[in-house]
């Protein structure tokens, strides 16, 4: 460890003994009157931590949780220079130390305190009601907001990456076509979407597959202009929309040949992980098959009750762990197929979604306020840096619904991959 300024040797005294054992990339810390310090002789700083205030220096030196120092960037009393997805190591080091049983306890209260909250606002958690809240706070921003960063599909999950050079658009399109090789979608087969946003999917396969797609979602704005696309496209006799729950579809919509939900069973919680499965189940045809893609905690890594995302980004939202959505699908009565982990390309698609969000903070400030692009830019690159420690993962998992033990699916999977 070093000075920068060997005048001030009790600031470079607090940093050497706050950040002793830390092992991540290099960095600086610069203070509110230009003061610097350096994580490491000589190596130039990955990123430069920039603390305000002398309360926040003091924040950080304390007890700092995950949530205030959330916070504090939000407020930019904290600003991050350089490689933004670098100080997340920073922040997992002053996390990981040991911190008072008051904290915890604090932290611990704050937590349940913005549940019951939320109870009293919108219900139980999970409930219709409360559910459709949730969906809405994050999703129900203008459309404008997403364009300029999510690229022309519009596609808010996952894409698949050919290599790590390939542009966002190419790999979402890449991605919407896996997930219909995946199910082997054809022309007039019934299609449903699960939680569909503003529509790619059900999009995609009516257009690109001819089939009959149903997409749904809880987020007005979502399916109000998911349905102006479908119209610009002139596919509105073999495709639309709707504002409908899960727990609603039965028995208006029937039953389908192929269902897909992409990034939306991280929004249902393991209390009502075996309930969305045999929904699903009796959505389904028998010969079936239905692909659901999802975040998926690793074991080791713990659900947090107060966490930034839960506070700011998704409220109750619940990741589960790769085991237990099978064990929820197979108890439902699906057959597992196929499991596949795309948590690579998770992080890929983050660090596109940040650049873009960096690339055009200005035209976004037009749309939403500085808080909620900031909020937005924090949680992104945070999870890009969770993807890539192995934190969590995306998982596609094929289940298919026999038919009096008749998969109906091909020995061989070479269709996924053939060249169109």
């Amino acid at each position: 460890m070093r000075m920068r300024n060997p005048l001030s040797p009790e600031r470079g005294k607090v940093l050497d003994a706050l950040f002793e054992g830390y092992a991540g990339p290099t960095f600086s810390i610069r203070l509110w009157d230009g003061w610097e310090w350096n994580s490491t002789r000589g190596a130039p700083p990955a990123c430069t931590v920039i603390v305000e205030t002398p309360k926040t220096l003091a924040g950080l030196a304390a007890s700092p949780d995950e949530v205030t120092l959330g916070e504090a960037f939000l407020c930019r009393n904290l600003e991050v220079e350089g490689d933004i997805f670098s100080v997340f190591a920073v922040a997992e080091h002053l996390l990981g130390r040991p911190r008072p049983w008051r904290a915890r306890l604090v932290e611990k209260w704050a937590g349940a305190m913005a549940g019951a909250g939320r109870w009293l606002e919108h219900g139980p958690r999970h409930s219709l009601g409360r559910d459709r809240a949730s969906i809405a706070y994050h999703y129900d921003q203008p459309v404008e907001f997403f364009e300029p960063w999510l690229g022309e599909t519009l596609a808010y999950s996952c894409a698949y990456f050919g290599s790590p050079g390939d542009c966002l658009d190419q790999a979402q399109s890449r991605k919407l076509d896996l997930v219909c090789r995946k199910l082997r979608v054809q022309p007039g087969e019934r299609f449903l979407d699960i939680g569909c946003g503003w529509g790619s999917l059900p999009l995609h396969a009516a257009g690109k597959h001819s089939a009959q797609a149903q997409g749904i979602t809880l987020s007005r704005r979502q399916a109000e202009f998911g349905q102006s696309r479908i119209e610009a496209r002139t596919l509105g006799d073999r495709c639309a929309i709707e504002l409908r729950d899960y727990r609603e579809c039965e028995p208006w919509f029937g039953t389908f040949d192929k269902m897909a939900s992409v990034g939306m069973v991280e929004h249902v919680g393991l209390k009502n992980l075996s309930g969305y499965f045999r929904i699903a189940r009796r959505l389904l045809r028998p010969g079936g098959v239905f692909l659901n893609h999802g975040i998926a905690r690793s074991p080791g890594s713990p659900a947090h009750n107060n966490s930034f995302i839960d506070r700011y980004v998704f409220p109750d939202g619940r990741l589960v762990t790769l085991t237990q959505v099978i064990e929820a699908a197979e108890a439902a009565g699906f057959e597992v197929r196929d499991v596949e982990n795309l948590r690579e390309h998770y992080e890929l698609t983050l660090r596109r979604w940040v650049e873009g969000l960096r690339a055009h903070a200005t035209a976004l400030a037009r749309y939403v306020s500085e808080s909620t692009y900031r909020i937005w830019l924090l949680y992104m690159a945070g999870s890009a840096a969770a993807f890539h420690r192995g934190d969590i993962a995306v998982y596609q998992v094929l289940l298919s619904r026999p038919d009096h033990g008749a998969s109906r699916l091909p020995l061989l999977r070479e269709d996924w991959y053939a060249r169109s």
